[in-house]
């Protein structure tokens, strides 16, 4: 045959468009991303995720139990030079002797705290004592799990740590996250750098700490992952008889004293 004959027998393969397949997380997040209430096949809530990734962005938050004592130090972020720093607070009251911090959302810290505030004078009303600590943790508890099965509402995007005693006088640390479970604790950490913050307690705590001991590891702890200064960082300590709220001044000496990080710098240039 000629030429033209065979040119022309063979047979013309059109272009394949390969597209990129989304990764199977994607296509998950996809649809049940968007509401609430649905359960994506693989089990998650992910708007709960997405809260819990709020209080992950939230300021460093650490929490501990002494033998007589709870320990609460927040790192507060730096206020605008003509704010009224006493707006700005990441350690609430919900009761006469016990504290509350929080890490994530402001506003949504404000709204629960002060549901959790009626809640303690509705107890007092009806059952004419105090609320111990594990009350108010478990009505938390309660109130954040019920904004995660309910359609037209979002999760409250905090974790908060609260400190107070209970019924046989005893400390007690709890923590509350958007998902609605409430954990005790002996020491711990939410917020930005948790991690870290949680491994250092694990190696540093030891029982029956008094309000010094337990005062030092908490600060230590938010050493770990700031650089910490009075003016930054907020303490309370909740004790049986009062709530004490650290001031500046009190608080600028041992942080200086507790600050090894140019002794860590140091070490490390050696190291090199």
């Amino acid at each position: 045959s000629s030429p033209k004959t065979a040119s022309s027998s063979r047979s013309v393969v059109a272009p394949v468009l390969v597209f990129a397949q989304p990764s199977p997380l994607v296509r998950a997040m996809s649809g049940y991303d968007r509401a609430i209430t649905v359960f994506s096949p693989d089990g998650h809530l992910f708007q709960v995720e997405y809260a819990l990734e709020a209080v992950r962005k939230g300021t460093t938050t650490v929490g501990v139990r002494g033998k007589d004592c709870v320990i609460l130090a927040v790192e507060k972020r730096a206020t605008p030079k003509l704010q009224d720093p006493r707006t700005i607070r990441k350690i609430l009251m919900v009761d006469g002797d016990i504290a509350l911090a929080f890490a994530g959302l402001n506003a949504d810290a404000r709204v629960l705290v002060n549901k959790t505030r009626i809640e303690c004078q509705s107890y007092r009303l009806n059952v004419e004592d105090a609320p111990t600590v594990d009350y108010v943790a478990r009505y938390i508890a309660r109130t954040q799990q019920k904004y995660t099965h309910r359609g037209g509402v979002r999760p409250f995007g905090i974790s908060t740590l609260l400190g107070g005693f209970n019924t046989d006088g005893k400390p007690e640390l709890f923590q509350t996250d958007p998902a609605g479970t409430y954990y005790a604790w002996k020491a711990t950490a939410i917020g930005k750098n948790s991690k870290s913050v949680v491994d250092f307690l694990e190696k540093k705590f030891v029982e029956d700490l008094d309000q010094e001991g337990a005062l030092r590891l908490a600060l230590k702890g938010l050493l770990e992952v700031t650089e910490a200064s009075g003016k930054n960082i907020e303490v309370v300590i909740v004790q049986k008889t009062a709530v004490k709220w650290m001031t500046e001044d009190e608080l600028d000496p041992l942080l200086k004293e507790l600050d090894d990080t140019a002794e860590k710098i140091a070490k490390l240039k050696e190291q090199a």
